[in-house]
């Protein structure tokens, strides 16, 4: 499942990230990458340990905190802490499939990467090019989003980063170890979540719906690891 997340960032929480990082001092997107994709990279990366980048990715970590669809699309148990990419002048990422599993510096910590996700912090105005294309049965998908707005997407779909011709595309990227594993299983409960909440606004809790409220419970209760 694919999944737009809008405004997780709204103006004023971009233009601060943008303050923090912009100042800051970039270094080669390949620190950061496994030996297949340091192939295909071409991008600037705040250093991971960088206090800019810990500044940053704490406050796209208090806006994930309060953001509802994303609880309820992602489920997640881990988060690895945001990191930040910069493409320009021609840049790009090739076709690739990110590891299976990230280690957070310095800690014993590691995430199982379930999810892939992109926060846009620049206007699509302002750059051309730089389209982030997901490939799944379906065929290809290319997301390029307001500034503030996030992309989720199964961290095992093949997808690549189009070249930037004009401008500079600057965004924030993660991953999430969710409590589901399984993408179908973790869709279907987000559509149950859904359909339940659009309920609840029509009809209130009704005997039926505190029914389906069960079944989600349940379904999460017998899938999640938590």
């Amino acid at each position: 499942m694919m999944l737009r997340i809008p405004a997780l960032l709204d103006a004023s929480g971009v233009a601060v990230i943008r303050g923090i990082i912009d100042a800051a001092a970039w270094t080669d997107g390949n620190v950061t990458s496994g030996s297949q994709s340091a192939q295909a990279k071409r991008n600037m990366q705040l250093p991971e340990k960088s206090p800019a980048a810990r500044q940053a990715g704490d406050l796209i970590m208090a806006a994930l905190e309060k953001n509802g669809l994303f609880f309820s699309g992602a489920l997640p148990l881990k988060i690895f802490p945001p990191l930040f990419n910069r493409y320009e002048g021609g840049m790009n990422f090739g076709t690739h499939i990110d590891n299976s599993v990230r280690f957070v510096p310095g800690t014993p910590v590691r995430v199982r990467t379930d999810l892939s996700a992109t926060v846009f912090l620049t206007d699509p105005a302002d750059y051309d090019g730089g389209e982030l294309v997901v490939q799944d049965t379906f065929g290809q998908h290319s997301v390029k989003l307001a500034s503030g707005d996030m992309i989720l997407y199964p961290a095992s779909s093949r997808h690549h980063v189009t070249p930037v011709t004009r401008g500079a595309r600057v965004s924030s990227f993660f991953w999430i170890q969710s409590m589901v594993r399984d993408d179908g299983a973790r869709t279907m409960l987000f559509d149950l979540d859904n359909a339940i909440q659009g309920l609840r606004r029509k009809v209130g809790d009704t005997e039926e719906l505190i029914t389906l409220t069960g079944f989600y419970h349940n379904l999460l209760r017998r899938w999640a690891d938590a």
